[in-house]
């Protein structure tokens, strides 16, 4: 039941760098779509803090590490105080569904509403 995004003519993207994704004949497409609008593909201080920690240690957050809390001290200092408490996900998804269980939790209510 998933869709490709162009079902009629499919892009095979094979590699990306900066703003610009590449496919397979090397036309190059400005990516608007994913999430590299900070720093782009392929961005070479991304790639070398990267492979610093795969090296060390490639898991998720679900186990404990010190640059977790290292990372939320450090987050936490730029923010106001109420703005305190970190919670770190795998994805947008798991991002949102916690936010809706902590909404529903804090208000006591199910309703949610939401845009297309």
């Amino acid at each position: 039941s998933c869709k490709v995004f162009y079902a009629k003519d499919p892009l095979k993207i094979v590699c990306a760098q900066g703003q610009y994704m590449f496919d397979e004949k090397g036309e190059k497409y400005l990516d608007c779509i994913n999430n590299v609008a900070h720093v782009g593909h392929s961005h070479p201080y991304v790639i070398k803090a990267a492979t610093k920690q795969m090296e060390l240690l490639n898991t998720n957050s679900r186990f404990l590490h010190d640059n977790l809390v290292q990372y939320a001290q450090r987050l936490t200092a730029t923010l106001p105080e109420k703005l305190s408490v970190c919670y770190f996900v795998n994805s947008g998804s798991e991002a949102n569904d916690l936010a809706l269980r902590l909404a529903r939790q804090y208000r006591g209510h199910q309703d949610v509403i939401t845009l297309e």
